[in-house]
């Protein structure tokens, strides 16, 4: 009687203090810098990055990881002793690792064999493990028979994404932009253009906006060998692609359960060669050395400013620096690495360096 009386309380104890630590984290590190990239002032628009790589674990993805562990906590997933088990193409994981180990719970990522080296020793710096998988495809079931064979967690970022994180504010990331603009010379912007991996940032945003009554436009910007593009063309959430992408973070080769095709008002499929000339045109021109799916992400954005001016629109468009290109110093940022796949970086990077002169982008 005296055991049954008392072991739920305790449990809620540790549950609550568990709790505690992640929103403390929440209060250090939820707000990130708005950078602006700079654009030819008689143009009268402004192009602002939301610098993601400044969060504890460097990415976007700490702000789902942190959703997701509360989402799990407050439903009652995750407990004292739970392992957390991932499937992810490596950010997620860095930063779910970051988070288990502040709980003092094991974390077993399940990823990809080509996840980058700096990505699994980052994952293996927070205490996790790393459980490779030859196809990314097969993450899914491999990281669901890891946590079954535990008894932990799955955490299951594809499914719970776009509905872990609250939408309609508490210093989520579409409220912040909003607030960071507030000053700014347009400060609601035309555009907010974003990748999709799990579909759960898009969600957020697209979600906020319409529940603020906000005029902006989302625009999704997917890679090759994606299927999100293809379903949000055609209506068919069953589509699948053959092979994975190759820009780490973004793109998936099925639709994820929280991709929510219906709230994106346009989205741009960019080839990887352009999403990596954009990357490094980033660094070049602004010295911030961010990752591909940043690159996808500006290819898409200029894109855009493009139709502005052709327009005669002026107003704001606000993307997203996901995470930092350090991660990435011997795969995106090496020639030898992108001479091997036969990525030729010439003819995009051309057509950036006419779009920031001219204004003018391929149609």
């Amino acid at each position: 009687m005296s055991h049954t009386q008392t072991e739920p309380g305790a449990t809620r104890a540790w549950v609550s203090e568990a709790v505690r630590k992640v929103e403390a984290d929440a209060n250090r590190s939820s707000d990130t810098h708005l950078l602006t990239v700079p654009l030819p002032a008689d143009w009268g628009i402004e192009l602002y990055l939301k610098d993601e790589s400044t969060h504890p674990t460097g990415s976007l993805k700490h702000r789902l990881a942190r959703s997701l562990f509360l989402y799990g906590l407050c439903n009652g997933w995750i407990h004292e002793g739970s392992t957390i088990v991932e499937a992810s193409s490596g950010s997620t994981a860095v930063s779910e690792a970051y988070f288990a180990r502040m709980l003092g719970l094991p974390f077993v990522a399940v990823i990809p064999k080509t996840t980058t080296d700096e990505k699994i020793a980052l994952i293996e710096f927070y205490g996790g493990s790393c459980h490779f998988v030859d196809d990314g495809a097969g993450v899914y079931a491999e990281a669901a028979r890891v946590a079954e064979e535990s008894g932990g967690h799955y955490m299951d970022q594809f499914t719970f994404a776009e509905r872990a994180t609250d939408w309609r504010g508490n210093n989520n990331i579409a409220e912040s932009i909003f607030q960071q603009l507030a000053q700014e010379r347009h400060p609601v912007p035309r555009w907010i253009v974003v990748g999709a991996g799990t579909g759960g940032t898009s969600a957020t945003i697209g979600r906020y906006v319409r529940y603020q009554r906000h005029p902006t436009l989302l625009c999704v910007a997917d890679p090759e060998n994606s299927a999100f593009f293809q379903a949000w063309r055609t209506g068919d959430r069953s589509v699948t692609t053959a092979h994975g992408s190759r820009i780490e973070g973004i793109g998936r080769s099925r639709v994820e359960p929280s991709f929510l095709p219906q709230i994106v008002d346009e989205m741009v499929q960019v080839p990887d060669a352009a999403s990596i000339a954009a990357m490094r045109f980033l660094a070049a021109r602004t010295g911030f050395r961010a990752g591909a799916s940043t690159g996808t992400n500006l290819w898409a954005a200029f894109g855009l400013i493009a139709g502005m001016l052709h327009r005669g629109q002026t107003g704001s468009v606000v993307s997203l620096l996901c995470d930092a290109g350090d991660r990435y110093r011997h795969t995106y940022y090496s020639d030898q690495w992108l001479a091997e796949r036969g990525l030729d970086l010439a003819g995009p990077t051309a057509t950036l360096e006419a779009f920031i002169t001219t204004g003018a982008w391929p149609a």
